[in-house]
Parts: structure tokens; C-alpha cells; sequence
């Protein structure tokens, strides 16, 4: 099968739709289908098996530290000769158009996922009067695809009570071996601590910095438990606002980690906090699962989902400004309930990889391949 995907987001940026992008290109490679790559420009030209095919890029205001791309007309050149059999979008806003366009010229079928609900993210900048014009415009572009893949199913549910159609669940997935190996060192512990006494706790956030993640929520907890220490993993628009907000207290910011670094550091922590309340799904989750770290996370349906109500994790009330601080030290102090949610955690990590969800993927676009033939009465090449 050919496969044309259309990404908003990818390498060297990083977030959890390239992470889940780019271990479904490897798990691809070993297969026998051609994938093209419509993505912003990034110096890459080829990823696994995959050809890229980088498009100028431009800011976005609410994503002011990433880079997104329009299509340009050569796309419709390039399709052409790549001859598709199926179309993906991931999260289409903007480059994503031109895959839902080109799908609808050219005949072919189109499968769309949904990773990140950007109309809550307008109430985090103060832009309430745009979310419902936010969801109306994914809506009218989700809804042109065969099938609608989401992350979770706390997602889905909120997408049909947007009225998207075709919805299907995407399983999740983790690296476990990558993560589940990693080795606890003392030169990682001691930067991420910003000291050399490994008595200390540390606690670690990875991911991107900004307004909808409330990262600033942990400040309290530094400053009622002297011996934590905190290491934010990540970069992003907030980042220069957070190292004032974290000022004077034990916080280390590394920037972006990725690969065996990203997985050292992981092991290196005692806890991993997810104050946001805006994901579909949390990738990051799974990465401390995999890694052996009780996760402390914020109530929302998607990480109620990931942490089984508390069974996989501790779940503070973000609504409450003394939960959390609450709950850090019930991970800490309570080896009982802490013992419990690190073997339940292991349990569910230990049964995730992403070569699961790459079957899955192959088989929701074998379905729409055919369905989408029989309609037509032909071979979908024979169409165009």
C-alpha cells in the first residue's frame, strides 16, 4: 500500500503526535508499503522508510514556539507521481488541508486522527469566544475522512458530542524497551537534581512549556516540602515566565531530551507530574509507567482513563490549590498505596508497544481502502 501522511508537527520538534508518528514509521519500515511525508520543513528528507517532503513553515499565535506549514501547490505534483492508495492527515489544520483537498480531487480515501484539542486551549490565552469556531472548523475537516481516529476514549466520547463522525479508537503505545531499560545514573540524578546529595526527591516533568500545561502548580509544593527537587524536561512559549515563576526554589530546566537521554532521565526520578488538564491523550504517562515512576497527574477524562481513577497512578484535583501538594506527599509517604500503583502501572506498560497500534492503523486503512473501492465500482487507481 502507498501511503501519503500529512503532519503538522514533526522532527526536530518533538510532542506526543511526532513521538507517536515516528514510531509508526519505524514499525512501517519493516513492512512492504511506501509512505510519503507532507511535514513542515525540518531538514529531514527521509525518516525510516519514509520520504519527506518538507513545506516552508510559519508561527502560529497559539503555538508561538512551533514551526506549521500551508500547502503549496507542488503537493499535487508530488501526489501524482506518488500515486496513493490512501491519504492519513494527522491533527490537519494547516499543511493538513492540502491531504484533505487533494483526497477529494484525486478520489482517493482519507483517514484523519485527532491528537490535541486546540479549542480548550483557547480558554488557557484568554480566547473563550473562539472555541466554538475552533470546534466548528475541525469538525468540518475531520468529517470529510472515512475514519476518525482518537487516542482515548475519553476523546472520542468528547468528539462525538461535537458531532464528528466516523470515530474509531486508536490504541495507545509506548517504547518499553527503551524506557523499561534505562539504567539509574549518578551523573543524570545529579543534574537533573542540580546537586550531588541523592538523598533529595526528585521529581520530573517532561513536555512542552506552556500556559494549558500548569507546570506553575507545582511551585507551592516546592516551597512546602524543602527536600523535593523538580526537573522540567521540555521547552516551549512559557519557559522564560516558569525559570521567574520557579525562581529560588530546587528546579532545573534541561531543555528538550530525546532518545536514551530522554529515557535516563526518567529513571533518574522518583515521581513524574502531569498537571494538564488539556491532553487527549498523555504519552508521557506511559513513558513513566514504562520507566517504573508513579505518576501524579491532574483529574481530567483522559488521564482518569490512562490511571484507571487512581488504580495506575495518583490523581489530584486541579481545582483545589491544596490537592496536589496533598497527593505529592501520599506518593511519597504512602509506600503502601505507592507500592500498589507502581505494580498496577507495570502491569499495564508492560503490555503496550506500538506495533500494535501500527496493525491497527494498517487495518483501518485497508477497510477504508475497500470500502471506499466498492463504492466507486472500481480499483481506486482506476478512478483518478
Amino acid at each position: 500500500m502507498r501511503i501519503a501522511m500529512f503532519s503538522e508537527t514533526f522532527l526536530p520538534g518533538t510532542d506526543g503526535i511526532v513521538t507517536r508518528l515516528c514510531a509508526t514509521l519505524r514499525h512501517l519500515e519493516a513492512t512492504n508499503h511506501e509512505i510519503l511525508l507532507f511535514a513542515p520543513e525540518g531538514g529531514l528528507s527521509e525518516y525510516a522508510s519514509a520520504r519527506v517532503v518538507g513545506m516552508p513553515t510559519f508561527r502560529f499565535f497559539l503555538y508561538p514556539d512551533k514551526d506549521f506549514a500551508l500547502p503549496r501547490m507542488r503537493i499535487g505534483k508530488v501526489l501524482r507521481e506518488f500515486q496513493p492508495d490512501i491519504i492519513h492527515v494527522l491533527n490537519p489544520a494547516f499543511i493538513g488541508l492540502g491531504g484533505i483537498y487533494y483526497a477529494w480531487r484525486y478520489h482517493i480515501p482519507l483517514v484523519a486522527s485527532y491528537h490535541t484539542n486546540v479549542p480548550a486551549y483557547a480558554r488557557h490565552y484568554r480566547l473563550n469566544f473562539l472555541e466554538p469556531a475552533l470546534w466548528w472548523y475541525f469538525r468540518s475537516l475531520h468529517n470529510r475522512a472515512e475514519a476518525n481516529l482518537c487516542t482515548s476514549r475519553a476523546t472520542l466520547k468528547e468528539l462525538e458530542s461535537q458531532r464528528f463522525r466516523n470515530l474509531i479508537l486508536w490504541d495507545r503505545g509506548v517504547d518499553v524497551e527503551m524506557y523499561g531499560q534505562a539504567t539509574r545514573t549518578e551523573e543524570m540524578r545529579e543534574r537533573l537534581l542540580g546537586t550531588s546529595d541523592h538523598g533529595q526527591k526528585l521529581l520530573i516533568y517532561v513536555g512542552r512549556l506552556a500556559p494549558e500545561k500548569g507546570i506553575d502548580q507545582v511551585r507551592r509544593c516546592l516551597d512546602e516540602m524543602p527536600d523535593l527537587h523538580f526537573a522540567v524536561v521540555g521547552d516551549g512559549p512559557s519557559r522564560s515566565d516558569l525559570e521567574r515563576v520557579f525562581a529560588g526554589t530546587n528546579t532545573v530546566f534541561t531543555g528538550f531530551l530525546h532518545g536514551d537521554e530522554l529515557a535516563d532521565a526518567y529513571a533518574a526520578a522518583d515521581g513524574f507530574v502531569f498537571p494538564s488538564t488539556t491532553e487527549t491523550l498523555g504519552l508521557v504517562l506511559f513513558e513513566a509507567m514504562a520507566s517504573g515512576l508513579p505518576v501524579l497527574a491532574a483529574s481530567s477524562p483522559p488521564t482518569r482513563e490512562v490511571l484507571e481513577g487512581g488504580k495506575a497512578g495518583f490523581i489530584f484535583d486541579p481545582a483545589s490549590p491544596g490537592s496536589m501538594l496533598e497527593s505529592l506527599r501520599e506518593m511519597f509517604d504512602n509506600q503502601e498505596r505507592r507500592a500498589a500503583v507502581l505494580a498496577r502501572a507495570g502491569e499495564i506498560a508492560a503490555e503496550l508497544d506500538w506495533a500494535g497500534p501500527t496493525r491497527q492503523l494498517l487495518g483501518a486503512y485497508e477497510s477504508v481502502y475497500q470500502r471506499h473501492a466498492a463504492i466507486a465500482g472500481n480499483p481506486v487507481h482506476g478512478s483518478r
